[in-house]
């Protein structure tokens, strides 16, 4: 691919599964919002040095460094305006990066320090989402999630299910890893099993294959965020997997979607460098991965700039963009019928419009 890729990136679809709306607040938008509730802690009131501090913070090598600027974006949303504010600019976002679809999650736990509740902090998110969604026409899902250090996870699967048919597509398992493994909260997940609702979990990040076992076997999860350390059950010769343990071989062969987070990965220590990510030997032996963002401001990233990372260490092509949004696509929590509009509609159009134009141009 030649090099002004960015441009290029930006204009074909794209897809974002795993996105944390706490996590891509605009730095200026949390400064206001701080000002608006009087809340004093930001370290600076300048954007781009709040930005540069986000980053600095959260590229540490270490999940617990990386979820502590989380305090600052929580408590500048904890009211339906500021939340609805949030989820708005979120969708704009994505419009002017190419996302033509995008699921974002979040933990309603962490915004009723002012007295809302989880339902008022839920629909307040949607009708950011919505407005978004009508003035931008891009498709979303909404993913709520629930803490592995709190004991509400059951709580957290009723309130998904109760807005299962206003915008909330799934259920999720996310923060610090180790000492608490999905299992320890299987009754929520047997609920939403029970509902016949949609599970994806953080696994394999900052804790051993075991805890991706645990997602898939204990929880039932129908996805896996990041996944990382599934590479634990494979043995690598110079670069080729040679051979496959029972629970990597079972998410090949099951189609158990990936969610991958280059930037992030390398910023929480999950993995030493870009170069050593897995993602590369996941793609090339036909796991189904596709590429996410994580925390758009923690890491400073956006969607096109994750495909940039991907074709400049990598080597992705157009075609290879291609497979991996429409991979996405498929793993989405929508409906059946909406994926296969998206794909054959939105995604598949886009990639022959931008090669048509690039064909032009040689």
């Amino acid at each position: 691919m030649r090099q002004e890729t960015l441009e290029i990136i930006r204009e074909v679809p794209k897809v974002l599964l795993h996105d944390h709306l706490d996590g891509g607040l605009r730095p200026q938008t949390i400064i206001e919002l701080a000002k608006d509730i009087k809340y004093s802690k930001l370290p600076t009131s300048d954007p781009e040095e709040l930005a540069a501090w986000f980053h600095e913070g959260a590229n540490k090598g270490n999940l617990v460094e990386y979820l502590r600027g989380f305090e600052h974006t929580t408590a500048v949303m904890q009211t339906k305006e500021a939340l609805e504010r949030v989820a708005f600019e979120m969708i704009e976002d994505m419009y002017y990066d190419g996302v033509v679809y995008v699921e974002t999650r979040f933990a309603p736990v962490f915004h009723t320090q002012k007295g809302l509740h989880w339902e008022e902090v839920v629909q307040a998110v949607l009708n950011g989402l919505e407005k978004g969604k009508e003035k931008y026409g891009v498709g979303y899902g909404l993913i709520i999630c629930a803490m592995r250090n709190m004991k509400l996870s059951l709580e957290m699967a009723e309130l998904a299910v109760d807005f299962r048919d206003r915008g909330v597509v799934g259920f999720d398992l996310a923060g610090e890893e180790g000492g608490y493994p999905p299992k320890k909260h299987i009754e929520a997940f047997q609920y939403i099993q029970r509902a016949n609702f949609n599970i994806t979990i953080h696994a394999g990040e900052a804790w051993g294959k075991e805890s991706i076992w645990q997602a898939l076997q204990w929880c039932g999860a129908h996805r896996l965020g990041h996944a990382t350390r599934l590479i634990e059950d494979m043995t690598i010769i110079d670069g080729q997997l040679v051979a496959m343990g029972s629970l990597a071989q079972y998410i090949l062969d099951k189609r158990v979607p990936l969610e991958i987070c280059l930037l992030s990965n390398v910023h929480t220590g999950a993995v030493k460098s870009l170069e050593q990510h897995p993602f590369g030997i996941y793609y090339k032996n036909k796991f189904r991965v596709f590429l996410n963002t994580d925390d758009r401001l923690m890491s400073n990233t956006t969607m096109s700039n994750e495909f940039k990372v991907a074709a400049e260490v990598f080597g992705l092509n157009l075609d290879d963009m291609e497979k991996l949004t429409i991979n996405a696509m498929k793993s989405a929590f929508i409906h059946y019928n909406e994926r296969i509009h998206y794909i054959y509609n939105v995604i598949k159009p886009g990639y022959q419009k931008v090669r048509e134009k690039l064909l032009a141009f040689k």
